[in-house]
Formats: C-alpha cells, sequence, structure tokens
C-alpha cells in the first residue's frame, strides 16, 4: 500500500474502528498526520489571519477520530483489542508497548477481526 492509498483508506474509513490495517496503512497515515500537523504548525507561528493556534486545533480535532480509528485496526492486525490503546496512560511503558506492536507483522490468515489485509485471495479490488 502506497502514500497515496493509505491516505485515501484512512478517509474513506474516517470513524470504522472494525476490520485491519496493514503496517503501511498505519504508518503512512501516521506521516500524512504528522505532516499536517506541521503545515498548521507553521501557518500558526505565522499567525495567518489571527486566528492564534487555532488552525493546529481544528486540524487536530479533523485527523483525532480516522488516527484512533487507524490505530485501533492497527491492533486488530496483530489479534489485539483496540482497548489495548489505553496502554498510553502508564508513561513511557505504554508508548514503547504500543510502538512494538505497531512494528509487528499482523496475524497471518484470518483472526478473530477478518481477513489477512496482505493476503490477496481476500482482496476486493
Amino acid at each position: 500500500m502506497g502514500f497515496g492509498e493509505a491516505i485515501r483508506t484512512g478517509l474513506s474509513k474516517y470513524a470504522t474502528f472494525s476490520g485491519r490495517a496493514r503496517r503501511s496503512e498505519y504508518w503512512f497515515w501516521v506521516l500524512f498526520g504528522t505532516l499536517i500537523g506541521l503545515g498548521a504548525f507553521l501557518i500558526d507561528r505565522a499567525g495567518a489571519a489571527g486566528w492564534g493556534e487555532a488552525i493546529g486545533d481544528l486540524i487536530g480535532l479533523i485527523l483525532l477520530l480516522p488516527t484512533l480509528a487507524v490505530s485501533v485496526r492497527r491492533l486488530h492486525d496483530i489479534d489485539r483489542t483496540g482497548w489495548w490503546l489505553l496502554i498510553n496512560f502508564i508513561p513511557l511503558l505504554g508508548i514503547i508497548v504500543l510502538l512494538v506492536w505497531y512494528c509487528t507483522r499482523g496475524t497471518i490468515g484470518l483472526n478473530r477481526y477478518g481477513p489477512d489485509p496482505l493476503d490477496e485471495t481476500f482482496s476486493l479490488c
């Protein structure tokens, strides 16, 4: 999955928490969010239209739900429930555990959250 396809998937599955997301879909979405956030930060710092930090806050709110959704789908790919996102509340340890899981290859074949997104036999395209 390329960058453009990952962004289209992230936007088309804006609030879809079911199913699975491959690593490339997750990491390209993170890259997209980082680039958009950086652009919003630069616009805010430039003081565009006297809005203060409103653009960055607005972008953050717009991207919050799809970021949570792709994160949950990524956890589903390694056969973990989305509730594991709450491990973020454990300082440092939570972020490290999630980072390792986000980098881990998903379950090969079918798991309780659906078919393997890397398996071409299940592809709808």
